[in-house]
């Protein structure tokens, strides 16, 4: 793909994804308008609305994946790799901010959603055994709980920069699940 048709789809794409999470009914149309790009462009890279959709939630699958990825869940110490992981998310639900329920009607992006969903219970069951965060709660209450905090990062905090957005979230997360001198943000904004 050359690099103006890559950039016009990263930006039909990232347009989608914010005009489809303030108004699911948003056309084709009103996307390309937004975005700048021919309509006729369009329906010739996406025969319907639907696969537009489809592109869209996979590329904010790819945004996960690669957050996660960086944020080093298995070799990394906790708090960095909770850090990296959180900054990584508030970044992807800002570019990306897609209704996550929508995904259910695609068995393939429903199952990739679930992997990641995975990816994260098995960090956070190691900061458990680790001694960062409290044990003995149901098993994914943690990672539920901060699933719902990086969700209201593009409402609730988006009067804040990513960074200190993350530092909010991760506070609240520890706070509630720390353990010992972990259940608080330690000193100013971590690396």
């Amino acid at each position: 793909m050359r690099a103006d048709a890559a950039r016009n789809l990263e930006l039909l794409l990232t347009t989608g994804a914010r005009m489809l999470a303030e108004d699911p009914a948003t056309s084709i149309a009103a996307i390309a308008a937004e975005a700048g790009v021919d309509r006729r462009t369009v329906y010739r890279r996406f025969a319907s609305r639907e696969e537009l959709l489809s592109a869209v939630y996979q590329a904010r699958l790819d945004a996960i994946e690669a957050a996660i990825e960086a944020a080093r869940f298995h070799e990394a110490p906790v708090l960095e790799a909770l850090d990296a992981y959180v900054r990584g998310i508030v970044r992807v639900n800002r570019t990306w901010p897609t209704e996550v329920s929508r995904m259910r009607s695609d068995p393939e992006i429903w199952a990739r959603r679930q992997r990641a969903i995975e990816e994260v219970d098995r960090f956070v069951m190691r900061a458990i055994l680790e001694g960062f965060l409290r044990a003995g709660l149901p098993p994914s209450w943690p990672t539920s709980v901060l699933g719902s905090l990086l969700g209201l990062s593009t409402k609730d905090l988006s009067v804040l920069n990513d960074r200190l957005a993350a530092d909010v979230i991760i506070d609240t997360f520890l706070r509630a699940f720390g353990r010992g001198e972990h259940a608080r943000l330690q000193g100013p904004a971590r690396g």
